[in-house]
């Protein structure tokens, strides 16, 4: 295993375990990341306007649309451990 895959799945463990919740514009971050990270660019169908959180994070993961997957986890890591040292 890469260190950087060592380093993103420690990240999730440690996204778990944060003192404080982030706020949602943050946990969108997090999220789409990780779907980024993954699964690459995002291939699901558009929710409707009636879901409100799903098509929030699908919006959220669209907009990383390109992004190469060892990139999203580099930000992931470094996401994450701005909130553990913040």
């Amino acid at each position: 295993m890469s260190d950087l895959k060592a380093s993103f799945e420690t990240a999730v463990a440690n996204s778990k375990t944060l003192s404080e919740r982030p706020d949602n514009a943050t946990l969108l971050k997090i999220y789409s990341l990780y779907k980024q990270a993954t699964e690459g660019d995002n291939e699901e169908p558009k929710p409707g306007f009636t879901d409100i959180v799903a098509r929030a994070k699908w919006d959220a993961w669209k907009k990383l649309e390109g992004t190469g997957s060892d990139e999203a986890m580099q930000q992931y890591i470094d996401l994450v451990e701005s909130l553990r040292c913040g």
